[in-house]
């Protein structure tokens, strides 16, 4: 009992009773599902007496812990702080029972706003939003990845757990109890979405900070496109995103027609170019061959600083341009080429102009304050 109340100690988040958790949702009813995320289903619930309107997860019973398990688990968890992270407000571990109390975000999910065609509501989003979006999603997982000792792996990006506020500032959510585990603990459990998973985690289930950038390329090609990882209303070889697209990545000069018809070719050219880009070095096959997501967040950080054609840089940072020259002569050997034919050279050719303009620009700042 005394082991316990340290570990309550603890824990940067607020103690809830059960009690309390089923009064906020109404006992867990119907209509106050939000959804059912990994190991749970989540509910709206508005917290006595200030009105604050949460979403509480409620863990299944078949993947409980034992007290003492949940509530270190917990205490890690509540140390996750990031602007680009849905944030845990509390926990219960009333009896048998497992909650987590997070933030509710309103404007929904990335799927929602961007990907449900049967909306005529839904909010069109413009194409600097998009890279603000693009952009807060690869700083959330660049701190998971590089600034958690030890890192955390998401294992399951998809636009359906990016959530917006009102201002359209991303936020990743759906970081449960699940991504804490040992790796080998991890490896051993069926994560993942099909059409978001990497090709070696699909294969042998081998789980790495790399997957989680493959995954971020498909929810990346969602936002340039429009088109869902995953869609059999389309012709069959237009069902798979990622496979669809591969073609395309061979030729720069189509990259526009893959823009989001809804934009109405209301983007910076050379942005829609590097976007493209970014998202078909993070989707490369080969694991080794992906970018770092802390320099994902350095190719992005100035595609959604940028406001107008003429902020947005000649070509890509040269860590990321490097990549993509072995990436390019790559695809040229596979279209049949020597290897000497660089097909995405319009990023690489100006990598030094890149060099020269970075000592005298100023970096860009955050754009996805809370």
């Amino acid at each position: 009992m005394e082991a316990n109340q340290s570990q309550h100690a603890r824990i940067a988040a607020q103690k809830f009773s059960f009690r309390e958790l089923a009064a906020a949702t109404k006992n867990f009813r119907q209509e106050r599902l939000l959804g059912e995320g990994s190991f749970g289903r989540v509910y709206k619930g508005t917290l006595q007496p200030n009105g604050r309107v949460v979403a509480v997860k409620k863990l299944d019973r078949n993947h409980m812990k034992g007290c003492k398990e949940f509530l270190g688990e917990v205490a890690r968890l509540s140390l996750l702080q990031h602007v680009n992270l849905v944030n845990l407000i509390g926990y219960c571990a009333d009896g048998d029972q497992r909650l987590l109390v997070y933030e509710f975000l309103p404007g929904g999910s990335l799927e929602d706003n961007l990907l449900k065609s049967d909306d005529e509501d839904k909010p069109e989003i413009d194409w600097f939003t998009r890279m603000k979006i693009a952009y807060g999603a690869a700083q959330a997982l660049e701190y998971l990845h590089d600034k958690v000792n030890p890192p955390v792996i998401y294992c399951d990006l998809k636009s359906s757990n990016v959530l917006l506020d009102e201002e359209f500032n991303p936020k990743l959510s759906d970081i449960g109890l699940d991504k804490l585990g040992h790796l080998a603990e991890l490896q051993s459990r069926v994560m993942g979405t099909y059409g978001y998973s990497a090709p070696e985690y699909a294969r042998s289930n081998q789980l790495t900070t790399v997957a989680d950038v493959y995954s971020f390329g498909v929810v990346m090609l969602e936002i340039i496109t429009g088109r869902k990882a995953i869609d059999t209303t389309k012709p069959v070889n237009e069902q798979n995103l990622v496979t669809w697209a591969q073609p395309l990545f061979r030729e720069p000069k189509n990259f526009p027609d893959m823009a989001d018809p809804v934009l109405n070719k209301q983007f910076p050219e050379r942005g829609l170019n590097q976007a493209v880009a970014i998202a078909a070095m993070c989707l490369q096959e080969e694991a080794t061959a992906r970018p770092l997501m802390s320099d994902v967040v350095t190719a992005l950080s100035f595609l959604s600083a940028a406001t107008e054609e003429n902020n947005i840089p000649p070509s890509l940072p040269l860590s990321i341009s490097s990549r993509l020259h072995s990436i390019s002569t790559r695809l040229s050997i596979e279209c049949g080429g020597d290897g000497t034919e660089d097909r995405l050279g319009d990023f690489q050719s100006e990598s030094d102009n890149y060099q020269s303009d970075e000592g005298n620009d100023s970096s860009p700042s955050q754009s996805t304050a809370s």
